[in-house]
């Protein structure tokens, strides 16, 4: 009669534990439906990816990624094996271009300054050689073009001499090409300015960067998508703001031509329309 009861109980446990094991996997069964149905409804935009990753990588390692998935399919459509930009110091698919452009203004720098040499012969003793005011070098971001204040503005003032427009145009023709992103960063010394115009140092780079930008747009046909700016104020000095030397370097604007993997950080025209759509915001 024991051996019935424990025989009886044995089973009836066992019987619940199949009852639990069903349940469960019952569970997982209609998580795992959930997660293909959630993923098959997501659309995953290849290039905002892109963008995201390789910023993290940038953030996180100090490099850019140079490849997403080069063994296989990828999860992201449009990903699958696609080279990104890789790490400081990569040789941009047009930089044959670029030696160019900094051949070109260099020539144009060198006729500048044989002229300005005869005009100071001849007694024209305010004439001042542009390699004095314009310096060209490379970053592993792009190309910088870097104007001294002094050859653009009147001191605390936003607005371009006859001749600085002349020049930027000049060097705006050499740019027009060019398929890079041009962003013109406008920067100052730490000497406060508290005007009705220029509250900061932040309102007068920023009006001076634009005011280069409009040269480039509107004399030299650079195309505006392709233009921005960015006002640094005193908060990106090359040198300390401790001698009138270290000032007048520091006040500055610079045309820099990026590099073309700096394009993932630039989204299209049309990225840009599609975040306006209604039900984005």
């Amino acid at each position: 009669m024991a051996g019935r009861r424990r025989k009886k109980a044995q089973e009836e446990e066992h019987g619940g534990m199949e009852r639990w094991l069903i349940t469960y996997a019952d569970l997982i069964t209609l998580l795992m439906v959930f997660f293909v149905l959630m993923y098959s409804m997501s659309q995953i935009n290849a290039q905002k990816f892109a963008a995201v990753a390789n910023s993290l990588s940038l953030v996180l390692t100090g490099q850019a990624m140079s490849t997403l998935n080069t063994q296989g399919p990828s999860m992201v459509e449009g990903l699958s094996g696609q080279m990104l930009p890789e790490g400081p110091g990569t040789i941009p698919d047009n930089q044959g271009q670029l030696d160019e452009v900094k051949r070109m203004i260099a020539e144009f720098i060198k006729a500048e300054d044989l002229a300005a040499d005869e005009a100071q012969k001849g007694g024209n003793t305010s004439t001042t050689r542009l390699s004095d005011n314009l310096i060209v070098y490379e970053q592993e971001r792009g190309l910088v073009i870097s104007f001294k204040d002094t050859m653009l503005f009147a001191s605390g003032s936003d607005e371009l001499t006859p001749r600085a427009r002349e020049i930027i145009g000049q060097i705006g023709g050499a740019l027009l090409k060019l398929p890079n992103f041009i962003r013109v960063e406008g920067h100052t010394d730490n000497r406060p300015i508290n005007t009705r115009k220029f509250p900061s140092n932040w309102e007068l780079s920023v009006l001076r960067a634009s005011n280069v930008v409009h040269v480039l747009n509107e004399n030299a046909r650079i195309p505006a998508e392709r233009l921005s700016i960015i006002g640094y104020g005193e908060n990106r000095p090359l040198v300390a703001n401790d001698s009138d030397e270290g000032r007048a370097m520091n006040r500055r604007v610079d045309i820099v031509i990026l590099k073309k993997k700096y394009d993932y950080f630039e989204p299209p025209q049309s990225t840009q329309q599609e975040g306006l759509q209604p039900g984005n915001q």
